[in-house]
């Protein structure tokens, strides 16, 4: 019971970034204006760079998915707590960039936060 909670949203943020990443994937275009860059110039370079970063995305969200069906809950809050470094270096990334702050702090940061939050809760720190 202690757990079902930070799990479920454990598992939720991982289906999320999961679709998320296929959505870069697909068309990577349309997604990107959310992450809070500027694309730097249309085309099958900047396509294939942003691919990079739903298939990144994609084995994020599996790391997770898999450690909840396979290990204990301890262990998928330690690879939040190490997976939250992305959403940090994403928003650090639109921050550095002159993206807007609001994007920054509202997507990534939150995104950061509550990884931390729930891996917290999963090592049983809180």
């Amino acid at each position: 019971m202690y757990t079902a909670i930070p799990l479920a949203v454990a598992a939720l943020l991982a289906a999320g970034i999961i679709v998320i990443g296929s959505f870069y994937i697909l068309s990577p275009e349309r997604v990107m204006g959310g992450f809070g860059l500027k694309l730097p110039a249309p085309g099958p370079d900047t396509r294939a760079w942003l691919r990079l970063k739903g298939i990144r995305d994609i084995g994020s969200g599996l790391v997770v998915l898999t450690l909840m069906r396979t290990t204990d809950t301890r262990t998928v809050g330690i690879a939040l707590l190490a997976l939250s470094f992305i959403a940090l270096g994403d928003m650090c990334n639109v921050l550095w960039s002159g993206g807007p702050k609001s994007t920054a702090f509202s997507v990534h940061g939150v995104t950061c936060a509550v990884m931390i939050v729930v891996g917290l809760f999963l090592i049983h720190v809180f």
